[in-house]
């Protein structure tokens, strides 16, 4: 396990580098997404693999967790990451950390049924549980500013420029 000391070491001099060289801190990020049978898919991203599903009540087979439940857990992660990176920068200390995401959906939207109701959440709520022989000051100065630097939270917050591209590969055609 990483010490806050071998954290903050290793974030800032990812800091000097990237302030140094900003293209450094630039990239494309690819993940491969591919449909089985029974609404499962087969999510690869280098080394990782996972497995996502819809359960029976949608059509599909309970293969794995669903997207939403991947979509919270990666605000949640990125959160819960963002505010150990941040203590650790910050010489915060903290014993333990829980953040809990929860969205408010209205499956209207998605099953297309009524078209003023939005396919995605309602509202995004987070809630952080810190424990810390930190000052209240400090640790909210810890989650404030990881907030205002969250990947993710920002992704969710922010409307984003997003293409699609289309590929169709004709089989079989009469």
């Amino acid at each position: 396990m990483a010490s806050p000391e071998v954290i903050r070491t290793n974030v800032e001099q990812t800091v000097a580098e990237v302030a140094s060289q900003p293209l450094a801190g630039r990239g494309t990020a690819a993940t491969r997404v591919t449909l089985k049978p029974g609404l499962e898919c087969e999510i690869e991203d280098g080394k990782w693999k996972l497995t996502v599903g819809m359960s029976a009540k949608w059509g599909g087979t309970n293969a794995g967790p669903d997207p939403g439940v991947l979509g919270r857990g990666s605000l949640g992660s990125c959160l819960a990451i963002g505010y150990g990176v941040w203590a650790a920068r910050l010489g915060v200390p903290i014993d333990a950390l829980e953040v809990v995401v929860e969205g408010d959906y209205d499956s209207r939207g998605e099953l297309g049924i009524a078209d003023d109701v939005p396919p995605g959440y309602l509202q995004v709520r987070y809630r952080v549980t810190v424990t810390s022989p930190a000052s209240e000051a400090d640790v909210l100065r810890v989650l404030d500013t990881a907030d205002k630097y969250s990947p993710y939270l920002d992704v969710h917050a922010r409307a984003h420029d997003i293409r699609r591209e289309t590929t169709i590969i004709a089989v079989g055609t009469s």
